[in-house]
């Protein structure tokens, strides 16, 4: 029986009000206590609400969830308040969850694995402090994307040591999963200035991005706990590496777990031979992840749930997504080999799926 939601949350509210102690929590077992992962993504500002917490902890209680993304790093800076001077001075000014350890107890308390979300190389905050590490023009000047928005470099020695120190800091804390997002490069679209990377000497991009990931993944193994990376759904079907830099046989041998976003809404009318490919989620979910097993087994990769995809949980056209749109891409997933996936709403409001979630977790996988 999970801990009652009312003692554990009074736990938390008693926490808050002391001083934030940051001592390095007790090691979870990953391997054994979450074989399987089956999640939903946890936004910044949902993560800073007690009330929000209190209704994403509910939902794991009652269905087969039994794990939390949640922001601890995007594109606002950091979303825990850090020991570390140098890390702090990358916070950004969007607040931050009042007493994370606490927070922490409380998902143990319920046997909820904690996993943190970390924006990499889309950091605006960091580019603001840090304009030494950011990707310049061919005039010396910084790159901005069609929103304005400075990217840090990729090659920048500095930043990995922030990020990947940011990710260690958390696993201290009790995080028992660091999942890294915007492992890539911007697009270079031809309407944008040419980006220019200091320090990239002749390292490609996709050998770049892996390098990343297996030093983390090395540091991060120390800790006990799991690496994993997001990556484009298309990345599992493209033979070859995207121009951001993301390319399957590279990415995969260096993290624990593979999370391509195959989302049935982004891919383009007419792909994989289908219409509408939002409108046919069981087939564009098997088409990819199924791609994907065969690719891992080539690399010879035989780790159970070693990839474990995110699914669309939010409407972008037509036809609106609900609780047959969630049950499709679960079965997609399991027959196709993998038991784990991960649900993706941008705003965090599960309710509307609720229908397709099971009472307890299930091994479903055929």
């Amino acid at each position: 029986m999970r801990l009652s939601l009312g003692v554990a949350f009074l736990g938390l509210v008693l926490r808050v009000q002391s001083p934030c102690v940051l001592a390095q929590a007790p090691r979870l077992d990953v391997v054994t206590d979450f074989p399987i992962v089956r999640a939903v993504y946890v936004n910044r500002f949902a993560a800073q609400s007690a009330r929000k917490m209190k209704k994403l902890v509910a939902l794991a209680d009652s269905t087969e969830i039994n794990a939390l993304v949640i922001d601890m790093k995007d594109e606002f800076g950091l979303n825990f308040t850090t020991t570390n001077p140098a890390f702090a001075k990358n916070a950004g000014t969007a607040g931050v969850v009042k007493n994370l350890p606490a927070l922490l107890d409380t998902l143990r308390a319920h046997k909820i694995l904690a996993i943190a979300r970390l924006v990499v190389f889309k950091d605006s905050v960091a580019a603001h402090v840090h304009p030494e590490w950011t990707i310049r023009r061919k005039d010396s000047t910084i790159w901005r994307d069609k929103k304005g928005i400075a990217w840090v470099n990729p090659y920048q020695h500095e930043l990995w040591d922030y990020n990947i120190g940011v990710a260690e800091e958390l696993a201290k804390m009790g995080f028992g999963e660091i999942q890294f997002d915007y492992i890539r490069f911007p697009e270079p679209y031809p309407s944008l200035p040419r980006q220019v990377f200091p320090s990239s000497g002749n390292t490609s991009k996709p050998d770049l991005l892996a390098a990343f990931l297996k030093e983390a993944t090395t540091r991060l193994d120390k800790l006990g706990v799991r690496t994993t990376a997001d990556i484009f759904g298309l990345v599992t079907t493209v033979n070859g590496p995207l121009e951001v830099g993301q390319y399957w046989e590279k990415i995969s041998p260096n993290v624990d777990v593979v999370l391509p976003m195959v989302y049935p809404s982004h891919y383009p009318h007419g792909d994989f031979g289908i219409p509408v490919p939002n409108a046919e989620p069981y087939k564009v979910v098997s088409i990819a992840v199924g791609r994907a097993k065969q690719r891992d087994q080539k690399l010879g990769i035989k780790t159970p749930e070693h990839i474990r995809p995110w699914l669309q949980a939010f409407t972008l056209g037509k036809p609106p997504y609900g609780p047959e749109q969630i049950e499709a891409q679960k079965k997609a997933v399991y027959d196709s080999g993998y038991d784990g996936w991960v649900l993706w709403n941008p705003g965090s409001r599960y309710e509307p799926f609720v229908p397709a979630l099971e009472k307890e977790l299930v091994s479903r996988k055929k």
